[in-house]
């Protein structure tokens, strides 16, 4: 800073006075207005830092908000696969279930039907016996 700019600054009743005293109250006004300016550029990089930290901080937090969220859905699509697959499982034993008595009953169907194809087509008569290892069996087939 050049010399004009500090005296055009002072005023002039500061510069009548002795030139010694002018120049103390000039010193004094050239470090007040260093201090201030210095204070100034600290306040500026504290409040600086703070917004960085800020900012950081801010954007820890959506982080933290997004894992949140993405480990509420996980765990919800973990419990709908849960019922979906118990919900497969129990209309699959329901099918089963259904296709067994279906089969049971065509079984049985089939096993009377058969006696009663048997019954008017002739009459089975026959004998069996056991004789030490093998099996001899006589059927008569009689047709009416």
């Amino acid at each position: 800073m050049d010399t004009q700019t500090v005296s055009a600054a002072l005023p002039e009743e500061i510069c009548l006075l002795d030139n010694e005293q002018c120049r103390k109250k000039a010193a004094i006004k050239i470090q007040s207005w260093w201090r201030g300016n210095m204070v100034r550029r600290t306040l500026l990089h504290a409040a600086l830092r703070a917004w960085v930290i800020q900012c950081w901080w801010r954007s820890m937090q959506a982080k933290m908000l997004e894992q949140r969220r993405r480990l509420a859905l996980k765990l919800y699509t973990c419990q709908e696969w849960a019922v979906v697959k118990v919900q497969a499982q129990v209309r699959m034993w329901q099918a089963r279930r259904r296709f067994l008595q279906a089969r049971q009953a065509a079984c049985i169907i089939q096993s009377h039907w058969r006696w009663h194809a048997s019954q008017t087509r002739g009459l089975i008569r026959g004998r069996y016996e056991v004789r030490a290892s093998r099996l001899e069996l006589d059927i008569e087939i009689l047709m009416t």
